[in-house]
């Protein structure tokens, strides 16, 4: 069992920018780490949730349509190739604090619900790395909760980056980009060979 290409994809994905990390970060930086952890804590059992739904909807089209798995793995391939693209394009940007007043746990597990990266985060993953390795439910759970610790880690990562380094990161936010896409591409590689 080679996990390497999903833990690789899981790193890159959830430690990118996004949302999540980005208000993280900002928070972390104008109120401190404490101030964080409830909103981290709504991000964990959000995106929780969204990798149990993802993983058995990824089982109910595994198991009932086994044909369009090679079509998936094409465009799971072609979609990975595109972030890594869009990612290493990026301009660095400003990362000024959202027009959002709470950072509360009801933000962050609701939030979620409407970030397309994490929902594309977890089809992906499942689908493309986690269906191949097996289908237990065990294996289901175990893969989600792993996949749902890494998006959190790259949270608190975030949140400390934030509070410790944010002039530093936005310095060299291209350099990041351009890392993080080639190690996508090589994540999205992997699915084909």
């Amino acid at each position: 069992m080679n996990i390497i290409p999903l833990l690789t994809y899981a790193i890159v994905a959830s430690f990118t920018p996004g949302p999540n990390n980005i208000i993280a970060m900002t928070h972390a930086k104008n109120e401190g780490f404490k101030k964080i952890l409830p909103f981290i804590s709504g991000v964990a059992i959000g995106c929780l949730v969204i990798m149990f739904l993802s993983s058995y909807f990824n089982l109910v089209l595994h198991q009932y349509i086994p044909r369009i798995k090679p079509a998936l793995n094409v465009l799971g391939c072609m979609y990975m190739i595109y972030l890594a693209i869009k990612i290493m394009r990026n301009k660095p940007g400003n990362a000024k604090d959202p027009k959002v007043n709470r950072f509360s746990f009801l933000f962050g597990f609701t939030l979620q619900f409407i970030n397309p990266k994490v929902i594309l985060y977890g089809l992906t993953a499942i689908s493309v790395f986690v269906m191949p390795l097996g289908q237990s439910h065990v294996h289901i759970i175990l893969f989600s909760l792993l996949l749902t610790i890494i998006g959190v880690a790259a949270n608190m990562t975030w949140g400390l980056c934030g509070m410790l380094f944010q002039s530093f990161l936005l310095k060299y936010e291209r350099p990041f980009h351009i890392v993080m896409g080639v190690l996508l591409i090589f994540s999205a590689l992997s699915i084909l060979l």
